[in-house]
Parts: structure tokens; sequence; C-alpha cells
């Protein structure tokens, strides 16, 4: 058959990014390398908390302490170990007391207290061997994290008798901040390596398998001077810099390999380079535009949320989004016009055959390598129903374990078990008095007597989750008292002591903090936001799928399926991190609890990678059935066409994010297994799966919309391809090209479209 070439149609955009391609190229390259000096120091500008809710009482009530009462508010520890002799030596209290008024003489320190100065019984191991020397830290975080920098290596390490160990929740942050950057270097020495050996085995040429880690490095590095930008304004977690550089990469390596594949497509069928541009933009382009949007909006619903921690992961995954977008296609494009053909050049994988394969004029395959996820799409929709419920079943059996979750805080255990200030708190947990770190503080505000107080501290005494009450301190109108839960910090028990003295009557304002008080803010403000974020990112996504197929089921139907797919890795995040299973193989140590936010944030950006890879195939199976109305063949060719790239696209990204997942920090050790996770079931069970027997069973009534909507759609939505409303028109007035009439094998009749018989790597 002779292949017809369509004249090219170039339209706006097209010859916007096709013009001048060399131009567009040398100025990508210099905002890349002012970006890079843009965000040079971006990591030493983040934060490593927000996980609290700014406007809540536990915070009003930790800054009025700060300001008011410093002493009760320490940030730093030392631990003195007096190793075989006991801390109330004589020798060993000497060199103690030296190193509290050392402390206590350094800039920027405030509130010194120990347990030689004070005696108090909460400050000494309970065997005698190891007792605390306690300041705070004066200054915002750029000042503190000096201080510490400066006096920290003078006060560690052996001391005459005794060992000195540092830490607080300052030395706990710095260090996993410290972690978090060393673990990030390493992930990207893994990741880069692993994934241009994977994009080489998926496009065979070594040309074609750059320009995704050249749109991703573009991503990645005009992110981190965003981010930086961002520092001057507000607060940004250190924990952000992970889901740039995965989403970066793995979003880029997608939009560039569904972009470089339609382009050599196009190639095959003996296009030129600006007519295949120009098909592509209109058709895959359209596809990696949609597909943004879709998962901006996911990672946008994170701003819904008081908490800076999600806010920093909403500033950097949108920001990433949309320039790994821009970059695939204004730069992907400019690249293609210029490489042409040579976008196959340097075919590696001739190096371990041993003959030759059969290819095309342009070097790619000859053969229809989709057409194993043909005959499996064939297979699936044959047995629609039993793949449907098999499949469904499976993934909520895996998430089962979620029903048993029990929320936290992030405290020293997110950190490996030989870092210093874990060390710290682990020999507070097991070894002193009481629940250090995790009493609650009771802020009093007002004019009081001695005896109002006294009452007061009897009403807190009484309560039945009540240790012991200690204080009241009193400065002016305002005063404290610290109240010892009998249980652990956050368990159950702290959690309703927190409510019950909220509850209780007083003669002044209270407010009340503590790690527990901490917790039930951080989950109120997360059940507050969480059904509006949930409610964005439905109805915006409904609307945005709503606009590339017309339908009205289809949207439905991906939204379900997407939630769907995130089961077995919230099912997983209970069972391993949770419930401390394989932690002795991941080399973590598990705190019996999951932070609060992490799932919210997991689920905005798994949700939107979802998103990421259901657009890619619908817009196929779209393309297709405006092409030949004939809705079984359509979802088969678009899972012949797609499968192989998504699942191509998922290995990779889940490789990025395992390489993530190796951090020794254990929420993002758990944000990157998770993710990957989640993105593996997507691509393999979803797509592969249930998808094709969802559509199957649904059949014609997948393309249904009422006339307003339909009207709508033809004169505002987008599609991948360009429609037949010919072919589409006689297939519905004749009813013949349907699911029932259709075999399911192949493509109706005279349907088949030329282009079946040559199918691109990857």
């Amino acid at each position: 058959m002779t292949e017809v070439n369509r004249p090219p149609r170039r339209g706006g955009w097209t010859r916007f990014v096709t013009a001048r391609p060399r131009l567009t190229l040398l100025v990508a390259l210099v905002l890349t390398a002012l970006a890079v000096v843009a965000g040079s120091d971006v990591a030493d500008r983040l934060g490593s908390g927000g996980w609290e809710d700014p406007a809540a009482q536990s915070t009003y009530a930790t800054k009025a302490l700060e300001r008011e009462f410093p002493d009760s508010q320490p940030n730093f520890l030392l631990l003195v170990d007096a190793s075989e002799a006991s801390v109330d030596d004589p020798a060993v209290a000497a060199e103690a007391k030296k190193l509290t008024e050392r402390l206590a003489a350094e800039k920027g320190v405030t509130g010194v207290g120990s347990y030689w100065r004070t005696g108090a019984p909460t400050l000494r191991s309970e065997d005698g061997s190891e007792a605390l020397i306690a300041a705070r830290l004066t200054g915002d975080d750029t000042a503190v994290n000096k201080t510490l920098d400066r006096i920290a290596p003078e006060l560690r390490g052996t001391h005459g008798p005794v060992e000195v160990k540092v830490g607080g929740i300052l030395a706990v942050r710095q260090e996993m901040q410290t972690i978090i950057q060393e673990d990030l270097l390493r992930a990207e020495m893994i990741a880069l390596p692993v994934t241009l050996v994977l994009l080489v085995m998926v496009f065979g040429s070594a040309v074609a398998a750059l320009l995704p880690l050249g749109v991703g490095v573009v991503a990645i590095l005009g992110t981190n001077a965003i981010l930086r930008g961002l520092t001057e304004v507000t607060d940004v977690s250190v924990f952000a810099l992970n889901l740039t550089t995965a989403m970066g990469l793995g979003l880029a390596i997608d939009y560039a390999l569904f972009i470089v594949r339609r382009f050599r497509e196009e190639l095959s069928t003996g296009a030129d380079s600006l007519t295949a541009v120009a098909t592509t933009l209109r058709t895959a382009g359209r596809t990696v535009l949609f597909s943004a949007l879709t998962v901006a909006v996911s990672l946008a619903a994170m701003m819904v949320f008081p908490q800076y921690f999600l806010k920093s992961f909403a500033y950097a995954g949108i920001a990433v989004v949309l320039l790994a977008a821009a970059a695939a296609l204004i730069l992907l494009p400019a690249a293609l016009v210029l490489l042409g053909d040579r976008v196959n050049a340097l075919d590696l994988r001739k190096l371990f055959k041993r003959r030759k394969a059969k290819t095309t004029g342009d070097g790619t395959p000859a053969v229809e390598e989709g057409a194993a996820w043909g005959r499996m799409a064939t297979l699936v929709m044959r047995r629609a129903p039993f793949f449907a419920v098999a499949t469904t079943a499976g993934l909520l059996l895996l998430g089962l374990p979620f029903l048993g979750v029990k929320f936290g805080t992030a405290d020293d255990r997110q950190l490996p078990a030989g870092a210093e200030s874990h060390v710290v708190q682990q020999h507070l947990r097991e070894g002193f008095p009481g629940t250090p770190g995790g009493g609650l503080e009771v802020l009093a505000e007002g004019e009081a007597t001695k005896a109002e107080y006294a009452a007061y501290k009897e009403r807190l005494a009484d309560l039945p989750e009540v240790l012991r009450v200690e204080g009241p301190l009193v400065k002016g109108d305002w005063a404290y008292f610290t109240v010892q839960p009998k249980g652990e910090a956050v368990d159950e028990g702290a959690q309703r002591l927190v409510k019950e003295i909220r509850a209780a009557d007083a003669p002044f304002d209270t407010s009340v903090t503590g790690t527990a008080a901490v917790l039930v803010d951080t989950k109120a403000a997360i059940g507050g936001g969480l059904p509006w974020a949930l409610a964005f990112i439905a109805i915006v996504t409904l609307i945005l799928v709503f606009l590339l197929t017309g339908s009205v089921l289809i949207p439905l139907q991906a939204v379900l399926l997407n939630a769907l797919s995130l089961t077995a890795m919230f099912g997983a995040l209970v069972w391993v991190f949770q419930d401390g299973h394989l932690s002795g193989l991941l080399a973590f140590t598990s705190p019996g609890s999951i932070e609060t936010t992490l799932p919210v944030l997991m689920f905005c950006v798994a949700f939107g990678l979802s998103m990421d890879y259901g657009v890619f195939l619908l817009s196929r199976i779209k393309e297709e059935y405006d092409h030949t109305g004939d809705h079984t063949a359509s979802v088969r060719f678009g899972l012949q066409r797609t499968g192989g790239l998504i699942t191509a696209a998922a290995v990779i990204l889940a490789v990025v994010m395992i390489a993530i997942g190796t951090s020794r920090v254990t929420n993002t050790k758990m944000l990157g297994l998770g993710i990957a996770l989640a993105v593996l079931m997507d691509a393999m069970v979803i797509r592969s799966l249930l998808v094709p027997a969802v559509m199957r069973l649904t059949g014609r009534a997948t393309w249904w919309a009422p006339a307003p909507l339909r009207r709508f759609h033809e004169r505002f939505g987008l599609s991948e391809g360009e429609p037949a409303p010919a072919a589409k028109a006689t297939a519905e007035a004749t009813g013949t090209t349907d699911a029932e009439t259709a075999t399911p094998d192949v493509p109706a009749p005279g349907k088949q479209r030329d282009d079946d018989k040559v199918e691109i790597s990857g």
C-alpha cells in the first residue's frame, strides 16, 4: 500500500517552537545556567519542620512559652555519660558543672539548666549513669543553625571522666537536613545511570535516550531556582527536594517518551521532521498538556492544608510538572526539528544482538511489537467480569492493613539508628523517668491568685490520664504548668488528656501544647482540609478528563480506578512502616505510627502520577475511537500502542523513586518506596487489566454524554488526533461497529489503520 504523506499543519504553537530551534535551545541553555546559579544554595535555605498548623492552639502556646518562659522550651540537649561511675560522683559533677557554665557563656544561648544545677529527677537516668544539660538556642533558623555549628563540635566527645553527646530538637532537624542532602545526591548518582540504560533499552537510540534526561535536568534545576526564590517569602521544607528530583526525572521521561515515540512514529510514515513535529504536538503534545494539568491539580490540593510541609510539596511539584511539560513542549520539539532522522542514531542494541533485526527505513523495528499488549487486551475483554472482580478484590485486600493505621508525629526515629541525636533521644525514652519530651505544657493567661492556681492544679491532677502536675511557674500575668501523662507521649491516652485539659474549667485563659497536643491539632487540621482537597482533585480531574474525552462515564471511571490503584500503597505503608515488617531489611526504626501528613502527601502525588498514565491511555483510545467508531477495537488499539510505553515509563519512574527510597530518613524512604509501588500497580494492574475490563463492560455507553455537554465538548474540548465525523456518524447511525458486532481480536473490516503495521520501540 502506498503511503501518502499528509501535508504539514503548523499552527501558531508549532511555528513558535520550530521557527528558530537553535535560538530556542540557546535561550534555554542560558536560562538553565542562570537557574544553576540561583538555586545553588537552596538546600541550605530549607527547613526540616513544617508539620504543625500555624493557627493551632498548640502553636500559639509554644510561641508564647518561647517568648515568656524560654527556659521551659529547651531545644538543645547534652547527654552526659559517666560510664561506670555515677553522675553524683564528685569528679563527674565538677566536670558537668564546667560544661554547664561553658554553655551558659556562649552567645545565642539562654535558659541553661542541668541536673547538677537543679537536682530535678527527670534530668537524671534511672540507673544514675547519665544526666542532662538543657538550653535554648535563640534566633531564627539561620541563627540557631550557626550557633549549633559553632558550639556542638566543642561540646561533644570526651571531657575528663564523662562522654558527651549532642541532642535535642535542633540537633535532630540539622542531622535530618544533612542526611537528606547526602542521600539525595546518592539517589541521583544511582538513578541517572540506571535510567539512561533503561531509556537506551526502550528507545534503542542513544540520541533519543538522552533527550528525556535533558528535559529532566532543565525541570529539576529550574524548580530548585524557584524554591530558592520562595524561601525569601515563605518557609519551604527540605523534603521537597526529594519530590523535585523524583518527579523532575519521572515526568520528564514520561512526557519525552510520549513525544519522541510519536515523532518517530510519524517519521516512519515518511513525514519530514517539521511535519512530524507538527503532528506530534497536535496529538501527543495535547496529551502531555492535559497530563501535566491533571498532575498539577492533584499536587495543588495540598495548598488547602495549613502545614508548610505539605505546601512545600505543592510548590515543588507544581513547578517541576509545569517546567517538565514546558521543556517537553518547547525545547524537545526544537531539538527534534534539528535532529530529524538522526533521533534514531547510535542504536546501541545492535551491540547485544547476534543478528540484525528487520527494520524500517528509519531504523525502528518493522514488527508489531505491541502485539502482545493487543492480545492481552483481547483476553481481558473476553473475560471482563472475571478480571474486573478479581482485580478489584485483590486491590481491596492489599489495602486492608490501612484500616489499622495509627497517626503520630515525626521525631528522631526518622533518623538512622546510629545518628547521634537519635541515640540521645532513645536514651531518654528508655533510661529516664517519666516521658521525656512527652509532657504537656499548659499556658495560663490573665490575673490569678495563688489559690486559683492551686485549685486549677488539683483539678488537672485529678484527671484520669495524669501522672503528675508540676508548677506553676508565674511571670506577671503569665503562668504555665507541666503535666506528665501516664502513658506514652502520643498514645491515645495522651491525646484524650489534651482534650480533657482543654475542656477543664479555669479562672483564666488556657492553651495546651506539647507533642500530643501538636498531634491532636495536626489531625484536626488534616481532617478539616481533607474533604476540600479531595473535592478539588475530583471536580477538576472530572472536568479535564471530560474535555479530553467528551464522555461522562470515563472521567468517573478514571477517578475511581485511580483511587483504587493506591490501596496497595496504603496497605504497605501500615504493614511495613507502622507495624515494622521488613524493618531489618529496609534499615529503619518503626515508631509504631505513621506521620499524619504523609498519607495526604502520598495520595496527592500518586493520584497525579496515576492520572498521568491514565491520560496517555485514554487519549490514544479516544483517537482511535474518533477514527473508527469501534469501541472494542479502540480499547485494544489504545493498550497495544501505549501498554509498553506506560510500563516502560512506570518502571523508569519506579527506579527513580526506589533510589529516593534508599534514604536513611524514614519519611523519605516511605515516600520513595510507597510511590514506586503505587506507580507499578497502576501501570501493570489498573491500566493493563482493570481499565480494559471495565471499558468492555460499559461498552458503547462509555462514550455517552448528554446533548448539551456533547455540544460543549465539540466547542471547547481537545483530544489527541483528528476526529473522523463521517465514520463516527455512520457507526452511530447503523450500530454496526459497536462492541457487540466488532471482533475483539482485530479492528472491524476496513477499519484497520495503516500505521498498525509499524510499532515503534517502547
